[in-house]
């Protein structure tokens, strides 16, 4: 099962095990605004922390959560209270039945004061290879990441055109990544959920990206099921 919570929040859950991703679980975080209403999330296993920014790594949703928390080696040190495993790129960890390989992100991963850390991505090897891509742009490296891949969790936004730091992909960038990954189910995240508090009102700003990703999808990876879920909507796998 995955439920979409919103932003870079997914709730997976599989064979058994409950992960969660990049948890930000409240309504206003510095210049954001929720704009769709927050998902309840159950007890989880595991936190899978993609990377430093304030929008991945929430400190006050992470002590809601009663987890260990994998994220990338760098970031452990100051979160202080919170049960941490720290991991690099192409480490493989086993939770429950379920075995985690974090892989290869192409974005600024740090954040002071924790210190410099890589971003990552993390892909989940049980009954079904579920690939949470984190926050990321294209890399070479992409061209099949993940064999085998049954569903890809893929970021298609930031803030908008010129909003937030880092590399992104934005929706067509995103359809290339499908491509790349080959996987038989892509569901769009990081979009709709979230709008900064200078940003207009206007309501297609939290549908468009979505839809011009499922359009430009269409023609990059036309094998590719697309799947968007809207925050609180869930698929089963």
């Amino acid at each position: 099962m995955i439920r979409y919570i919103g932003h870079a929040t997914v709730l997976v859950e599989l064979d058994g095990v409950r992960f969660l991703t990049d948890p930000l679980l409240r309504r206003r975080v510095a210049h954001l605004r929720r704009a769709v209403p927050l998902q309840a999330v159950d007890e989880v296993d595991a936190i899978l922390v993609s990377h430093g920014h304030y929008d991945h790594l929430d400190l006050p949703s992470l002590r809601m959560l009663a987890a260990k928390v994998v994220v990338p080696r760098g970031l452990g040190a100051r979160m202080r209270g919170i049960e941490v495993l720290e991991v690099d790129e192409g480490d493989e960890v086993a939770i429950e039945s379920v075995v985690v390989k974090t892989t290869h992100a192409e974005h600024e991963g740090g954040r002071p004061p924790f210190g410099e850390a890589s971003a990552v991505g993390y892909a989940l090897f049980g009954s079904k290879r579920i690939f949470f891509a984190g926050d990321t742009d294209l890399f070479d490296g992409m061209d099949g990441l993940v064999p085998d891949l049954d569903v890809a969790l893929i970021p298609i936004w930031g803030w908008g055109a010129g909003l937030g730091r880092g590399k992104h992909l934005d929706p067509e960038r995103a359809a290339e990544a499908v491509r790349r990954l080959r996987p038989r189910v892509a569901v769009p995240i990081h979009w709709g959920t979230y709008r900064p508090m200078h940003r207009s009102a206007r309501a297609t700003f939290l549908s468009e990206p979505a839809e011009a990703f499922a359009r430009a999808t269409a023609i990059a990876a036309p094998d590719v099921d697309v799947r968007v879920l809207r925050p609180g909507e869930e698929l089963e796998i």
